[in-house]
């Protein structure tokens, strides 16, 4: 059974299409971030991902039955990449690098959805904007993007445990002696909390839809194509 998000979603927004595509990229683009930061962290010299059992595409194994039904009930999702700082190659640098990785891998797929496919598949299409199939693909790759600015800018919030907070570690010891504390990274958890359950996070979707429509307005002068389209 679905949960209210879901319902919500399913009259307001196109139907199961736009369900499908929702959950199809909340769940490729977890898996890919926390991939990403295993990957990173395999390159400065840790093997704890592989040796845990990260390295995999299941996303079971990176947002765990709990995530996943968190985001079946509410739509908050989450996942994890286990790593341990002390066997970087560059240390400070090396957190950095890995932390960092995983908000660049949802900025590579906004990229490769909203300035590549996206435009060209409009500009294959121009002429079939009222096919049902040609629209539920469109509004699948901006769905795709759409999100994956979300969680690049989300993540890169220098709030604990987000992956702005540990970047901001590598780069200032006093907050990387800070984060260390329990209380503190419970103080960003109900942090989070407020954001989402404020409404201030339907900011973070205004940010990104503008920067997901300049990226794609990019697209279409390179590509060709509508300057335009209707989603949902």
């Amino acid at each position: 059974m679905t949960g209210w998000w879901m319902h919500s979603l399913y009259e307001s927004s196109g139907g199961a299409a736009a369900v499908v595509s929702w959950t199809f990229w909340v769940i490729l683009s977890i898996v890919l971030h926390e991939l990403a930061h295993g990957w990173a962290a395999l390159w400065q010299g840790d093997d704890t991902p592989r040796r845990m059992g990260h390295m995999t595409w299941n996303p079971l194994v990176h947002m765990g039955p709990m995530s996943l039904l968190m985001f079946a009930a509410i739509g908050i999702a989450w996942g994890l990449m286990p790593v341990d700082p002390s066997r970087f190659r560059w240390r400070r640098r090396g957190r950095i690098v890995v932390s960092a990785a995983g908000p660049a891998m949802n900025i590579a797929l906004a990229i490769l959805t909203l300035f590549f496919l996206l435009p060209l598949w409009l500009r294959l299409g121009l002429g079939r904007i009222d096919d049902p199939l040609f629209s539920n693909v469109a509004e699948f790759f901006y769905i795709g993007g759409l999100l994956n600015v979300v969680l690049a800018i989300f993540n890169l919030l220098p709030i604990p445990p987000l992956d702005g907070s540990s970047i901001l570690a590598g780069l200032w010891m006093k907050w990387y002696i800070w984060i260390q504390n329990p209380q503190f990274m419970m103080i960003g958890f109900f942090i989070l909390l407020a954001v989402f359950f404020s409404g201030i996070g339907g900011l973070f979707f205004d940010a990104a839809g503008a920067i997901a429509h300049g990226v794609f307005r990019g697209g279409t002068v390179v590509f060709g194509g509508p300057g335009s389209f209707r989603f949902g």
